[in-house]
């Protein structure tokens, strides 16, 4: 044999090992990664995400692709990331909408415990309740009474059927004992410029959504559905101060597809809390989130307790999706 033959044979060799190896043997992350949100960009959840996606792709040395799939309710983006290959390349980033829009919607297209492996629960985003200026009252003493002397009256805009938005409202309408009428809307958008205009008296949404009307002087936000007033907002009272027992989030968290391998769902853990720890922090408290570094387990079990709590929600108030 002489050495060229010898050169040739020995790297057909490697090659061949490589085929049998190279797959299992590359290190995770060895190309970018698509972070799908399944909603427009501009709402709480897309900032959010695309400053988780930048920190990411800073501590993972790949670009994490931040892909806005909207429609459906969420579910056109959910069930993209349900069918992806679980090699860590495709996630979704969702809000606790992605967990009740099964429990309002017949034709749901994915199962959330079933069809993914959640990650990293990354923030709890209190609510604001806000009211149009000219309402008679700038407390949630002062809706309470209003709404009990005038049953009925008193018009609270959804943004979207399922949402936390709506189970919040439907559980205050059910704890304050008072009797309002819903008003659904596509989106939180057009609900604003109604509240603004007065043809809808009050919404409940994200702080982040009502925080630049009300420093405008366009409405009235009367208290925050968090259990305890947060850092970013230490002015703003809770509702549960006048009504006690009172809590309820929008959150945000990171899943994989079901067939996630653990190391990488592990490792995408601990990279998120390392995110959590760093500006983010710094940009999301001032408007009003929560930020929440934790296990796998704890997200897991963060998510069953609430997905149980909005289905009693769900059941009691007949919620569904037309």
């Amino acid at each position: 044999m002489n050495r060229k033959q010898f050169i040739c044979r020995g790297a057909a060799a490697l090659f061949a090992m490589g085929l049998g190896t190279g797959a299992m043997a590359q290190p995770w992350p060895a190309k970018p990664i698509t972070m799908i949100i399944p909603f427009p960009p501009g709402g709480t959840l897309d900032v959010v995400g695309r400053l988780l996606a930048q920190k990411l792709g800073q501590q993972l040395g790949q670009t994490v692709i931040v892909d806005n799939r909207p429609g459906g309710a969420g579910t056109i983006g959910a069930s993209a990331v349900s069918h992806a290959a679980g090699d860590g390349y495709t996630l979704l980033f969702s809000a606790s909408t992605f967990t009740t829009t099964p429990m309002t919607q017949k034709t749901a297209v994915y199962d959330v415990v079933k069809d993914f492996a959640p990650v990293a629960l990354v923030a709890k985003a209190p609510l604001a309740i806000a009211v149009n200026k000219s309402l008679p009252f700038n407390d949630v003493k002062g809706l309470l009474e209003y709404a009990r002397a005038n049953p009925g009256k008193l018009t609270f805009a959804i943004g979207s059927t399922g949402s936390a938005g709506h189970l919040s409202t439907e559980l205050l309408r059910r704890v304050g004992k008072m009797e309002y009428l819903i008003v659904p809307y596509k989106g939180s958008a057009p609900a604003y410029q109604d509240l603004i205009g007065g043809s809808i008296d009050a919404f409940i949404d994200p702080i982040l959504g009502s925080a630049s009307f009300a420093k405008a002087g366009q409405l009235k936000v009367l208290a925050i559905t968090s259990k305890a007033r947060v850092p970013g907002q230490p002015q703003m009272p809770t509702v549960a101060e006048t009504v006690p027992g009172y809590e309820f989030y929008s959150w945000y968290g990171l899943w994989g597809p079901a067939s996630l391998p653990k190391e990488i769902a592990t490792r995408l853990n601990a990279e998120v809390n390392k995110a959590l720890a760093t500006d983010m922090r710094e940009k999301l408290e001032p408007q009003g989130l929560l930020l929440t570094p934790g296990s796998i387990d704890d997200f897991a079990r963060f998510q069953k307790d609430d997905m149980a709590m909005s289905q009693r929600i769900i059941t009691e108030g007949n919620i569904r999706a037309e």
